[in-house]
């Protein structure tokens, strides 16, 4: 997980975070009532920036949650995951416009925030939903 406390920056990674019921990540810049409280990208997708020659991390993107092995932009809007055992997010948005291109599009001439990264709202405590489950 990665947060920071200012938009339009990298995020810091952490050891552990509390999601925050219709909020998002505590002690995130892009927490709060919208539909964009927590973002995700997948590592893969990391990688092809790497291959590009960019050193880049999770976090560098700002997504929240970087994750492995999932296809994220293949879920519709609308599709509920269950995070462990506690978390249920709804997917909001996939992509975003990206209006002044990051540090990244610059350098590298390609961003796979604004394709590959999802955007979710968290909805509740998780106990059993019929969502897709993954672990952190």
């Amino acid at each position: 997980m990665s947060v920071s406390f200012k938009k339009g920056v990298k995020k810091t990674n952490i050891r552990s975070g509390k999601f925050i019921e219709n909020h998002g990540l505590e002690n995130d810049a892009h927490a709060g009532d919208w539909h964009r409280q927590v973002s995700f990208l997948a590592k893969e997708s990391i990688a092809r920036i790497r291959e590009k020659g960019l050193d880049v991390n999770p976090g560098d993107f700002a997504e929240n949650v970087t994750t492995e092995g999932i296809r994220l932009w293949d879920f519709p809007v609308g599709t509920r995951m269950k995070l462990g055992a506690e978390v249920l997010v709804e997917v909001t948005q996939i992509g975003k416009k990206c209006h002044n291109r990051c540090a990244i599009f610059h350098q590298v001439g390609d961003c796979v925030m604004p394709r590959e990264g999802i955007f979710v709202l968290f909805l509740r405590e998780a106990k059993s939903s019929p969502a897709i489950s993954f672990n952190m």
